[in-house]
């Protein structure tokens, strides 16, 4: 009994010698990451390549899938750094490139998928925080402004506090039964504020907004603390690759806080389609235009959706905006990872074939062509409908199509 307490702290020990055996990532060799692909018998990289893709479609279909409440109504304002530490090559082909590259994509795949929702952007540069677009549902006009050749000449230092500030004041304003978020992508380690930042953080936490910073340099403790009193998020980029995966994470709105734990009844209208034979004029762009979306509350014409109406301030949408942020509440449920089987069927979403890769390899080798490659290895099977999937449907189904082509299927049918 007395020998287990010495064995824990033996263990503990090489533990920490191993730790500080590694060191810092920039006192470790170099590694040339060619060397992990290794030929096959045939001289060939597809199973390698195979295997790569393969890790990375599981890490993305490893998430939390539990149902929780969220905000189906997010307010949020993006901050990025346009200092001249953006300018580092660390991160190709530079980290304000790679930064807009980003943000372009998530603006387009945030309204996909959060298309109630509102998003603004502000630029930091010359210790200056500047609002590049207002609190908008128009993807356009975040994408043409993030182009302007202004936001591609960094100089200048970054001040986190007054990008804080202004997004706390627009912020503010919005309505209560909504999610505030503050995003940052920050480049700098140093912050050129003109007061007591802390402050700040705490006027932001009592206003209820969440602020969620990803760090392409290094982990800042200022930073980190931000994010943490608020409830938000903090993380550090390793590389292009896990750049963009951070980045995209924010895409799924966050769990409702505690403080917010409250109903509330919105109001809304769906507008209907107008062709006109003359122009006239929409309230949201204040030009002439032949198509558009009438207010039913106001008879109003705006040009896109969703939006809100300029006369009478009421949310306009369809259906289908309602319909695409109701599944963030109520996710696919995860399909279970089943034994590959030893006959061939196929995938109920592509129809490929779902075959044991290793079997038919291992049997001769005879029928091996071209087309076994295609052939899939693992097989993924709804709970429900006990379909199955290949890897590239389950993810496609639990991403972008969020409902089982089979429980679908046997739900119309039942119906009929």
């Amino acid at each position: 009994m007395s020998s287990k307490p010495n064995d824990a702290v033996i263990d503990l020990d090489e533990q920490l010698l191993k730790e500080q055996e590694v060191g810092y990532t920039w006192e470790e060799e170099y590694k040339r990451s060619w060397d992990t692909l290794q030929e096959d018998e045939n001289g060939s990289l597809q199973n390698a390549v195979a295997t790569l893709n393969k890790k990375l479609k599981l890490k993305r279909k490893i998430k939390d899938k539990q149902a929780s409440q969220r905000g189906l109504l997010r307010y949020c304002y993006i901050v990025f750094d346009c200092s001249t530490n953006t300018s580092e090559r660390d991160l190709r082909p530079s980290r304000l490139e790679l930064t807009l590259q980003v943000i372009e994509a998530f603006v387009l795949e945030f309204f996909e998928q959060n298309p109630l929702s509102q998003l603004g952007i502000i630029v930091v540069r010359d210790g200056l925080a500047k609002k590049l677009t207002e609190l908008s549902s128009n993807p356009t006009d975040h994408i043409k402004a993030l182009r302007d050749k202004q936001c591609r000449d960094p100089s200048g230092s970054m001040s986190l506090q007054n990008a804080l500030l202004i997004a706390m004041n627009i912020l503010r304003q919005v309505p209560n039964y909504g999610s505030r978020e503050i995003f940052g992508i920050l480049g700098s380690l140093t912050s050129n504020d003109p007061g007591d930042i802390n402050q700040t953080i705490s006027e932001i936490k009592n206003e209820k907004i969440r602020i969620s910073i990803v760090q392409m340099a290094a982990e800042v403790q200022l930073f980190k603390k931000a994010c943490t009193l608020t409830g938000g998020v903090f993380s550090v980029a390793m590389n292009e690759i896990h750049f963009r995966e951070l980045v995209l994470n924010f895409i799924i709105p966050p769990p409702i806080l505690l403080e917010m734990y409250n109903t509330h009844l919105v109001e809304m209208g769906f507008s209907i389609r107008v062709y006109d034979q003359i122009p006239t004029f929409c309230s949201c762009h204040h030009k002439l235009t032949l198509s558009g979306y009438l207010c039913p509350r106001c008879k109003s014409k705006v040009c896109s959706l969703p939006v809100i109406c300029g006369v009478c301030q009421l949310s306009l949408i369809v259906s289908p905006h309602l319909s695409r942020s109701y599944h963030h509440l109520f996710p696919t449920i995860s399909y279970k990872e089943i034994s590959t089987p030893e006959v061939s069927i196929n995938c109920d979403g592509c129809l490929d074939s779902l075959v044991n890769l290793k079997h038919n390899l291992s049997s001769g080798g005879s029928n091996f062509d071209s087309d076994t490659t295609r052939k899939h290895e693992d097989v993924f099977q709804c709970p429900n409908c006990k379909k199955n999937y290949c890897l590239s449907c389950d993810i496609f189904i639990h991403e972008t199509l969020h409902n089982c082509p089979g429980c679908v299927n046997m739900s119309n049918s039942l119906q009929n």
